[in-house]
């Protein structure tokens, strides 16, 4: 546990400084714009392109020293402990959760966004969650319409949809 806590806090903290680096970058349509001149409040306007991302990521990289800090001390239950990091259950269930994450990932070009998002949470709540098929599939249904109205129809964000494209040219139709 102790090699797992301080191996966490610096990948952490590694994301966090670049995640800062790139969120300081200009915009796309003006490169003229200095690095990090849309990380504050822009008069008129609000946040910058990359306010929120920057500083989330710099509390994020606060938080990743704050442990580093406690795992030198020796103050935190995890920085103490010679329990090893994963058990055989743990390292079985990370197995089975990535895996079928990187079979989402994999389905989002095939099926699109919804189609496999519904695949995995399938997968997720009858297979490893042992729920109900009137609840799995009540979940697995609601969560990509909700979506796909959220994302789609209000924000106007365009998720890729693969080879269900045709379902969702009446819906277009209908609210757009």
């Amino acid at each position: 546990m102790r090699r797992a806590e301080i191996v966490t806090a610096v990948i952490l903290g590694i994301l966090s400084i670049y995640l800062m680096w790139k969120s300081g970058e200009p915009p796309a349509w003006n490169p003229d714009v200095p690095r990090f001149a849309n990380i504050g409040l822009i008069e008129g306007e609000g946040p910058g392109s990359g306010f929120w991302p920057f500083w989330l990521s710099g509390i994020m990289l606060i938080c990743s020293i704050w442990i580093g800090i406690n795992w030198y001390r020796r103050t935190s239950p995890p920085s103490v402990s010679e329990e090893p990091f994963l058990d055989q259950y743990g390292k079985k269930m990370l197995l089975l959760v990535g895996g079928g994450l990187f079979g989402f990932l994999a389905l989002i070009h095939v099926v699109g966004f919804y189609g496999a998002i519904f695949a995995f949470l399938i997968y997720y709540l009858r297979f490893l969650g042992r729920h109900s098929m009137k609840q799995t599939l009540l979940i697995a249904v609601c969560v990509p319409v909700v979506s796909f109205f959220f994302f789609d129809i209000a924000m106007r964000i365009v998720l890729p949809k693969g080879y269900l494209e045709p379902l969702f040219i009446p819906l277009y139709d209908l609210f757009l």
